[in-house]
């Protein structure tokens, strides 16, 4: 499965989203950000790579949705709920997004 993360700068929240899950699930992982000067702005190309999105708040969605409609057709969104509040690697963000992704994710026994 590809999974793309995006936040607004692609520089704490996805960034680590996309290190913590391209080991031992499975995944392709990839991050991106929405805003213009984000160090990997979203583009059509990740939207139709990705099989699942998960965007850290709900302004992101309406950011793609605006943007890429027609891209996002067919493609699994989803929202996080996690708040612009952390660095790269925090522990807790970390904490936040294995609890948020584990519902989606298929877990080795």
């Amino acid at each position: 499965m590809n999974i793309l993360f995006i936040c607004s700068r692609n520089q704490w929240r996805s960034p680590t989203a996309e290190r913590i899950f391209a080991v031992g699930f499975g995944l392709h992982t990839r991050s991106a950000g929405t805003n213009k000067n984000a160090r990997h702005s979203v583009s059509a190309k990740d939207i139709l790579w990705s099989d699942l999105i998960a965007v850290m708040e709900h302004k992101h969605k309406y950011m793609l949705q605006e943007k890429f409609s027609k891209e996002l057709k067919h493609k699994k969104l989803i929202v996080l709920d996690i708040p612009d509040d952390y660095q790269y690697m925090d522990a807790e963000l970390i904490e936040l997004l294995q609890h948020s992704m584990h519902p989606y994710l298929s877990h080795p026994d």
